[in-house]
């Protein structure tokens, strides 16, 4: 569910027309919904309320302080990969006691400022790393406490480059080596390894591999504990899917929590997790505008100001965004926004950007309503990885982000100037 909807023949972004924002902040610009971002969050815990599971926000897929204000304001913690993340984390607010640190290449100072700020705990990734975090903080003359992430080979069935719970993937310790990592660390004197991670990949469209990992992991422990292995915590990591293509391409949380809950309900340890994209993903669209139509061949092109630098999941996932005119005619104004749905009289085109580069396209062979120079395009499912993955390239100022609250937006990050480009290299 969102809250970007067709009103009187034009895109609304809650109370907001996304046409008013575009003309006041310019394009391309990220648009996000703060009742999208908190339903979002709410849904998550109340379908695995049985559970009490802490929330930690993965800060990777949206990491505008902004918005992660706004879910520290209502009980997320975080997830975070490194220091700056943390450093983001903080500045939103966030609870160092409810934020999870993750990641296969933490460095020392990247450690050393967790440890002192106090985080709950590390998800440590290899035998290397628990030596190095207990030898850190043993300098520090502090604790430190760790949950061992685990690899338990299962197929999330997602794209080849985020899928990270199968064996020869680089994240986490194969699940048949655990107990023994567990055995030989478990005289340590100043980190102690309390709990298990585990994260199978994102997108996950499917049930049972979630079903599976967490069987497994569930075993795991029930084993370590008949060994005298105190395990306080199980993280099931995030991965849950959003629907890019249509309504019902990805299952509710709700039907994920009534398969896992019943698995973990009753259990002697607590239960974190660690969505991102489920949160963000819908939260948030792209505006771009048409600068021009050209004919390559059997091709037609429309290009836009939005490029790789500003969305580069197409051209790095193969991921399809739904991409419809803000003010669409009369035939085409959709009430649900799905794949299938053609448009009347549309054409099928690329839809590309400004970058020099032939990847850089937002859709390839897209079936859509006719455009001309200055139409309004909307880019849907943009706010997790969208903005977090922009860059400069081709020195391109990045985009702005804009915060609608019911009747009022807000710019959360003014667009880069040109300045902005060099200032680093002002030396």
């Amino acid at each position: 569910m969102d809250f970007f909807n067709y009103k009187d023949g034009e895109l609304y972004c809650e109370n907001v027309p996304a046409e008013k924002i575009a003309r006041e902040v310019g394009t391309p610009t990220y648009v996000y919904s703060k009742a999208t971002l908190l339903h979002h969050l709410m849904q998550i815990k109340d379908a695995f309320a049985a559970i009490k599971p802490t929330i930690c926000f993965s800060i990777k897929s949206c990491s505008n302080i902004n918005l992660c204000r706004v879910l520290a304001e209502h009980g997320s913690g975080f997830d975070v990969t490194s220091g700056g993340e943390l450093f983001r984390a903080l500045q939103a607010g966030g609870d160092p006691k409810q934020m999870i640190y993750a990641g296969v290449g933490k460095t020392d100072d990247e450690i050393r400022d967790a440890i002192n700020v106090g985080i709950a705990a590390f998800n440590i990734e290899s035998e290397a790393e628990i030596e190095n975090i207990d030898r850190l903080a043993g300098e520090m003359g502090k604790s430190a406490v760790g949950a061992l992430r685990i690899n338990p080979d299962v197929d999330a069935k997602t794209h080849a480059k985020t899928t990270t719970g199968k064996k020869g993937n680089k994240f986490g310790v194969d699940i048949d080596r655990a107990e023994a990592v567990f055995e030989k660390y478990r005289g340590l004197r100043h980190l102690r390894i309390g709990g298990l991670h585990l994260h199978i990949g994102s997108p996950v469209y499917e049930i049972q591999p979630y079903v599976d990992a967490v069987t497994k992991a569930v075993a795991l422990i029930d084993r370590l504990t008949e060994h005298g292995h105190k395990i306080e915590w199980l993280d099931l990591g995030g991965g849950f899917a959003v629907n890019y293509k249509s309504p019902d391409q990805a299952k509710p949380v709700t039907e994920h929590a009534r398969a896992l809950v019943p698995l973990l309900a009753g259990k002697p340890y607590r239960i974190a997790l660690e969505p991102g994209r489920y949160i963000v993903g819908n939260a948030g669209i792209l505006l771009t505008r048409v600068l021009y139509r050209k004919t390559s061949g059997s091709k037609q092109f429309v290009i836009v100001d939005a490029g790789m630098n500003d969305l580069i999941r197409p051209t790095l996932y193969e991921s399809y965004h739904h991409i419809w005119p803000v003010k669409p005619d009369a035939k085409n104004v959709f009430a649900t926004r799905d794949a299938e749905q053609k448009p009347v009289n549309g054409e099928v085109v690329d839809v590309v950007g400004p970058i020099c580069e032939s990847g850089d396209y937002q859709a390839i062979d897209r079936a859509l309503p006719k455009t001309q120079r200055g139409d309004l395009l909307a880019i849907f499912t943009a706010g997790a990885y969208g903005f977090a993955m922009s860059s400069n390239y081709n020195n391109r100022p990045r985009a702005p982000e804009v915060l609608v609250d019911g009747d009022t937006f807000t710019v959360i990050r003014r667009r880069e100037t040109y300045e902005d480009l060099v200032a680093a290299e002002r030396v």
